[in-house]
């Protein structure tokens, strides 16, 4: 069984993110998603998800064989156990192919493969659009 792994914030879960899970199936058999803890959210967009991470996770769990919370601080531990074939990236996604690859090979893991998506409608389908969208309609 090849294992597909993804990682993502998936607030606000839109064609985008639907399309960016698609293309990561077709990789393998099995899809799993480690959803965004809340506090890393904040650390890395600067502001509060708009769902939460267990409503995050929930929504997932129609689309993914199986999803997770992702770690507290980062260590990559969770590549390191659930042992990947296939690292999945979206196309705007960090960190980037070159830097994932200087993490696996930091964490001993560099026979996973990574692949970057492409993007689906990006000018429309990106979550800081709809966000700015949203806010312009209230």
């Amino acid at each position: 069984m090849r294992k597909v792994l993804v990682f993502g914030t998936f607030d606000r879960l839109h064609k985008g993110h639907e399309s960016f899970l698609r293309q990561s199936r077709r990789h393998g058999d099995y899809l799993i998603v480690v959803v965004t803890r809340d506090s890393n959210v904040r650390k890395a967009k600067g502001r509060e998800p708009l769902n939460g991470e267990r409503k995050r996770a929930a929504a997932m769990r129609k689309i993914a064989d199986k999803v997770l919370l992702g770690e507290r601080k980062i260590t990559y531990d969770l590549i390191k156990k659930i042992k990947p074939d296939v690292i999945c990236i979206g196309y705007d996604q960090r960190p980037s192919v070159s830097r994932a690859r200087k993490i696996l090979k930091m964490i001993k893991m560099e026979s996973v493969s990574l692949k970057k998506m492409k993007p689906y409608r990006k000018n429309v389908y990106k979550s800081s659009k709809l966000n700015e969208l949203a806010k312009t309609r209230l």
